[in-house]
C-alpha cells in the first residue's frame, strides 16, 4: 500500500495515498480498533450540512473568504451525494465528545476542496481547523448533528413507516368491525368483542405514539451550534448562531432554531432521551401488537387459530409444513434492542461531567439504530403480516359460542351469584350455559336466548 504524509500537532502521520482524511482521523483509526460498530452514516450526513451551513453563514459575516465557502460547499455536497462514503473509517468507540469524527470531516471536506480549488487555478488552500471548523468546536457540532440526524430519521423514515403500519390496521380494523369474537382478559375467557374493535386497540396505541414523536421531534430542532468548547460562543460571531440554524432550517427543510441556553446543549442530551422513550413506547406497542398476531394465529390446529397470516417461508427444517409467525418474531426481537437502547442512552445521558457529556458517539449510534430497526421492522410487519390477516370464521364462532363468559349478560337480569353457578355448572358437567341455566331452574330457553345475544354485547346500550 502506498501512503503519503500527513502532519498534525502531534506530529507526522502516515495515511493510505488513496484516502482523503488526514492525521487526525488517522490517528483515531489506529488508537480505537475497537468492535464493528461505525459512525453512522446519518452522523457523517448532518456535520456535512453543518459545514456547508457555517461556510455559508462565515462567508456572508466576511469571516472566510467566498471561494474558501464555495469549496467547502462543494465538498459537503459530496459527502451529502454519497460519493466520500469510502473515507469515514472511525468507529463508534473513540473519544466521547465525538471530536475524531468531527475532524474526519473536516479533513476530508479540507482535502476535496482542495483538490477542487487547484482545478479552479486558487492560491487558496483549505485548513481542515482554521477554515472547515471556522466559528465551531466538535462540542457544539457533534450535538447539533446529532439532533440534526434524530430529526431527519424521525420525521422521514419513522414516522412514514408508522403511518403505513397503523393506516393497515384502521383498514382491517374497519373491515372486521361486525366479526364478533370472545375477548380474553389474563389470558382467560372475557366478555365478547369484535375482531375490528380489538384491532382499534392496536391502532390507537400508534395513533398515540405518532403524536408522542413527533412532540419529542420539535424538542430536538434546537440546537446547540454556537456553543463552541463550553457553551459560551467563544471565536464565534454573535450573529453566527442564529444565522447558521437558519441555513440548517433551509437546507433540510426543517424549522431548526438555535439552542438559547448552550451551558445546557452541550453537557445534556435529555431531548434525545426524550425522543428515544418515546419510540420505546411505540416498541413496546409493537411488541403487544406482534404478541396478539401471533397468539391469534397460533396453531393451525392447536392453538387459537382465530385469524391467519401469511405464509412466508418454511418454518423448521425438521417438521414438515410448518410454518412460523416470523414477522412477530422478528418485530418483537427489535423492540427487545431498542428497550436495552434506552438503557444505554438513559444512562450515557446522566454522565455528563461539568461542561460537556462525553457519550455522544454512544447515544447516537443507539438512538438511530433504534429509528432504524423500528422503522424497517414496523414496514416489514405491515407488508408481510398484517396486510394478509384474515379471520378464520369457523374458530371464531365455536370458541364464542363455547365461552362460559357470555354469562356476565345475565348478571343484571339474576345476579353474579346465580350467574356465577350457571358458569360453574356448565363447566363441570362439560355442557353449554343454556343447559345449565335452565338445569337449575334459573331461567328457560327463551329468556336465556333474549339475555344472551354476543353482538349485542358488543355495543351495550
Amino acid at each position: 500500500m502506498e501512503y503519503r504524509i500527513e502532519r498534525d500537532t502531534l506530529g507526522e502521520v502516515k495515511v493510505p495515498k488513496d484516502k482523503y482524511w488526514g492525521a487526525q482521523t488517522q490517528r483515531s483509526k489506529e488508537n480505537f480498533p475497537i468492535g464493528n460498530e461505525k459512525m453512522p452514516r446519518e452522523i457523517i450526513h448532518a456535520f456535512a450540512i453543518v459545514k456547508k451551513a457555517a461556510a455559508k453563514v462565515n462567508s456572508e459575516l466576511g469571516l472566510l473568504e467566498p471561494e474558501k465557502a464555495e469549496a467547502i460547499q462543494y465538498a459537503a455536497d459530496q459527502i451529502l451525494d454519497n460519493q466520500l462514503n469510502d473515507h469515514f473509517p472511525l468507529v463508534v468507540w473513540q473519544t466521547g465528545s465525538g471530536t475524531q469524527t468531527n475532524m474526519n470531516v473536516n479533513e476530508v471536506i479540507a482535502f476535496v476542496g482542495n483538490k477542487w480549488l487547484e482545478e479552479k487555478n486558487s492560491d487558496l488552500r483549505l485548513h481542515p481547523n482554521d477554515d472547515v471548523n471556522k466559528s465551531q468546536s466538535s462540542n457544539d457540532t457533534y450535538p447539533t448533528a446529532l439532533h440534526i440526524a434524530a430529526v431527519l430519521k424521525l420525521e422521514d423514515y419513522v414516522l412514514p413507516a408508522l403511518k403505513v403500519l397503523k393506516d393497515t390496521i384502521k383498514e382491517k380494523s374497519d373491515e372486521f368491525m361486525d366479526i364478533v369474537k370472545i375477548g380474553r382478559t389474563h389470558l382467560q375467557d372475557a366478555t365478547p368483542i369484535t375482531l375490528g374493535q380489538e384491532m382499534s386497540g392496536w391502532h390507537r396505541m400508534l395513533e398515540k405514539t405518532e403524536k408522542m414523536i413527533q412532540e419529542s421531534a420539535e424538542h430536538l430542532k434546537d440546537l446547540a451550534i454556537g456553543g463552541t468548547a463550553v457553551g459560551t460562543g467563544l471565536n464565534a460571531h454573535p450573529e453566527y448562531a442564529e444565522k447558521v440554524c437558519k441555513e440548517i432550517s433551509k437546507l433540510t427543510g426543517k424549522n431548526f432554531r438555535s439552542e438559547p441556553v448552550k451551558f445546557h446543549s452541550l453537557t445534556s442530551y435529555d431531548e434525545i432521551v426524550y425522543a428515544h422513550g418515546a419510540l420505546t413506547a411505540l416498541a413496546t406497542d409493537l411488541m403487544k401488537i406482534a404478541n396478539d398476531v401471533r397468539w391469534l394465529a397460533s396453531g393451525p390446529r392447536s392453538g387459537i387459530g382465530e385469524i391467519t397470516i401469511p405464509a412466508n417461508e418454511p418454518g423448521s427444517s425438521i417438521m414438515p409444513g410448518k410454518v412460523n409467525p416470523t414477522q412477530s418474531e422478528m418485530l418483537t426481537m427489535i423492540v427487545t434492542q431498542v428497550v436495552g437502547n434506552n438503557a444505554t442512552i438513559a444512562f450515557a445521558n446522566s454522565q455528563g461531567n461539568f461542561e460537556l457529556n462525553v457519550f455522544k458517539p454512544v447515544i447516537a449510534y443507539n438512538f438511530l439504530q433504534s429509528a432504524q430497526l423500528l422503522a424497517d421492522g414496523m414496514r416489514s410487519f405491515e407488508k408481510r403480516a398484517v396486510r394478509g390477516i384474515k379471520p378464520n370464521l369457523e374458530k371464531i364462532e365455536k370458541f364464542l359460542n363455547d365461552s362460559l363468559m357470555l354469562v356476565t349478560a345475565l348478571n343484571p337480569h339474576i345476579g353474579y351469584e346465580n350467574a356465577a353457578k350457571i358458569a360453574q355448572k356448565a363447566y363441570k358437567d362439560n355442557t353449554s350455559l343454556k343447559e345449565a341455566a335452565v338445569e337449575l331452574g334459573l331461567l328457560t330457553e327463551e329468556e336465556f336466548d333474549r339475555y344472551v345475544n354476543p353482538k349485542e354485547m358488543t355495543y351495550p346500550k
